[in-house]
């Protein structure tokens, strides 16, 4: 299968977010409101992607960092892609950039009981902290 690997732009809002919402285990909130990932993809250019196929897309990464860190916020690919190599594909394309810029490391958040998740994240030679508790703070 051949797949066009592009930069995600809002104008693609609609359709990301149609396939997040379908996708198990992705965390949707407040942060993902067009305008929250509009001013995300300004502030992260060239850091998150979509895969398209035949004009539809079938995956997309959001990624950005801080300047020191990289953060993957939602890895998605419609079930009837999985296991081709497009999640695969898209990490690499946002890994690459985050090198480029300087950033030596990124992290994502799975939720504990995501088995496929974890299974795939460890595949591809991602690691689990233990020593690591994730707190969060509500605004």
């Amino acid at each position: 299968m051949t797949f066009e690997t592009r930069e995600l732009k809002i104008y693609d809002y609609q359709e990301v977010m149609k396939l997040w919402q379908n996708t198990e285990n992705i965390g949707l909130s407040a942060a993902d409101k067009k305008e929250a990932v509009e001013s995300f993809l300004s502030r992260n250019p060239g850091l998150s992607f979509v895969a398209v196929d035949n004009s539809r897309i079938v995956g997309a990464i959001l990624c950005g960092h801080d300047g020191r860190r990289g953060a993957i916020y939602h890895l998605a690919v419609d079930t009837k892609f999985r296991n081709q190599g497009i999640g695969a594909n898209l990490v690499t394309h946002s890994l690459e950039v985050l090198k480029s810029a300087g950033i030596e490391r990124c992290h994502i958040h799975v939720y504990a009981l995501n088995q496929v998740g974890l299974s795939f994240w460890q595949k591809e030679g991602w690691y689990l902290r233990p020593e690591l508790m994730l707190l969060s703070y509500n605004l």
